[in-house]
């Protein structure tokens, strides 16, 4: 006969204490994306030459290697030059980074789909390109990056879990410690499973509210997640 599933009220503070952890870890990251994002996505619209040059190979580079291996080479081979983080910076750090090249690519087709008249509208007015950028352009493409934003909230926050690899106490990494102690793998994963689609579903409900708040009929953006 089959050994029976037993879960363990007890669990849940402990495990509660690792979700406030991927929260912060996650928030944080996306933080540091979206101002790197931003800047990304203006020198590879507005900009030519090296300035244009280094963010594309910023965003190729981080777009196309995992995740898992920029955290081992922040975390563990940084190290070897001197650099060294606590473990939930490295966390932080390479996310942020990593998002940061994704969250780019949102806001350069936001910004792109912003028409190209009102931009000529502005000048013709007499405002500077900086002043259009300002004032014309980032209040809308801020508007339409929310689809695609949302979807890498929801990216990252999933993704975070990996940081329990290099000794940060998430909520993944809170439910592999007591599961090592108490060898109720099956229990405890589900459980961390469960709470990951509770977060996920609060979070995609709340941010489908705000998308159908701000959302402006007729345009779209691209450069979503693959």
């Amino acid at each position: 006969m089959g050994a029976q599933l037993v879960f363990d009220w007890s669990w849940l503070p402990r495990l509660s204490e690792g979700l406030i952890l991927t929260l912060q870890l996650t928030g944080a990251c996306m933080a540091a994306g979206a101002v790197l994002g931003l800047l990304l996505s203006l020198a590879r619209v507005y900009t030519r030459g090296p300035v244009y040059w280094l963010a594309s190979i910023y965003v190729q580079f981080f777009r196309g290697t995992p995740l898992l291996v920029q955290l081992m080479i922040i975390h563990f081979g940084l190290p070897t030059v001197g650099i060294r983080f606590e473990p939930l910076i490295s966390g932080i750090v390479a996310m942020g980074l990593n998002t940061a090249a994704y969250q780019a690519e949102y806001f350069r087709g936001a910004i792109q789909s912003v028409r190209s008249g009102q931009t000529l509208a502005a000048r013709s007015l007499g405002m500077s390109p900086l002043q259009t950028v300002r004032y014309i352009v980032l209040p809308q493409a801020l508007r339409l990056v929310i689809p695609p934003w949302s979807n890498e909230l929801i990216y990252m926050l999933k993704y975070s879990s990996i940081v329990y690899m290099i000794g940060v106490a998430d909520l993944m990494g809170v439910g592999r410690s007591m599961a090592a102690r108490n060898f109720r793998f099956l229990e405890l994963f589900l459980v961390v499973a469960l709470i990951y689609l509770a977060v996920v579903l609060i979070l995609t409900f709340a941010l489908r509210w705000v998308e159908r708040r701000l959302y402006v009929p007729g345009l779209t953006t691209t450069g979503r997640r693959e």
